[in-house]
C-alpha cells in the first residue's frame, strides 16, 4: 500500500494507524498547492478531489476521505485492536466520536488552514474550535483515556491530530485539561513519533 500525505495534515492520522498495524507500506508527499507529489506525479490522476489522504491498495483501486481509510485500515488487522467487532456497542460508539471529529472539528479548524480566511473569519473559527473542544472535554471529563472507554482505536487517532493543530494556531489548550491530557498521552505513543518524524515534523 501507499498512503499520499501532507505533512502533519489529517492524513497523519492514517500514517499512525499503518504504524500501529506494522504491515510494509510506503509514503509519499503530496504539495497540495501545486498538485504534485514528491516525485513529480499529477496528484489529480491519483485522486481528483485534490486532497489527502489517497491510500493506493496495491492494484485495487484508490481509497480516499480519512474516516473511510481509518476504518479500512482497522478492519484489515483485526489483531490490532483499533476498532471494535462491527454489529456492537462498543462500534456505534466509535464511529460517533470519529464522526464528530471529521464532521464537526476537523471542520471548525477549515478556516484556519485558508488563505482566503480573513482576520475576523479566523477569529471566528477559533470560537468554533472552542465550543468543539469543550464538548470533547465533556466526554473525557469522567476521566477515561480513550473517546471509547478502555478501547484505543482510530477514533483517538483522529482526535489527537486534528485537536494538536492548536498547537500550531495559537489556541491554548489550558482551558481543556482533559483534552490536554489525552493528546499528552497519545503523542508518546511509538506509533505517532515514527509517522511524525517520517513526516519531518518531529526531529
Amino acid at each position: 500500500m501507499k498512503l499520499y500525505y501532507k505533512p502533519g495534515a489529517c492524513s497523519l492520522a492514517s500514517h499512525i494507524v499503518l504504524q500501529e498495524i506494522g504491515n510494509r507500506f510506503e509514503i509519499e508527499k503530496v504539495d497540495t498547492d501545486t498538485g504534485l507529489t514528491e516525485t513529480g506525479a499529477d496528484y489529480l490522476q491519483v485522486n481528483a478531489k485534490g486532497y489527502v489522504p489517497a491510500l493506493d491498495l496495491d492494484g485495487a483501486g484508490v481509497l480516499t476521505e480519512g474516516p473511510a481509510i481509518l476504518q479500512f485500515l482497522a478492519d484489515s488487522a483485526p489483531q490490532a485492536q483499533l476498532a471494535p467487532p462491527i454489529g456492537t456497542v462498543e462500534r456505534a460508539k466509535m464511529l460517533e466520536q470519529l464522526t464528530f471529529v471529521s464532521s464537526e472539528l476537523h471542520k471548525a479548524f477549515s478556516p484556519l488552514f485558508s488563505a482566503q480566511a480573513s482576520e475576523t473569519d479566523q477569529e471566528r473559527a477559533k470560537e468554533q474550535v472552542a465550543v468543539k473542544f469543550t464538548q470533547v472535554e465533556a466526554v473525557l471529563a469522567d476521566a477515561r483515556e480513550t473517546l471509547v472507554p478502555g478501547h484505543f482505536g482510530i477514533a483517538d487517532i483522529y482526535l489527537f491530530v486534528v485537536a494538536n493543530w492548536a498547537n500550531f494556531k495559537g489556541i491554548a489548550l489550558s482551558d481543556w485539561p482533559y483534552l490536554q491530557a489525552f493528546l499528552a498521552r497519545v503523542s508518546k505513543r511509538a506509533s505517532v513519533e515514527r509517522a511524525m518524524k517520517a513526516e519531518g515534523l518531529l526531529a
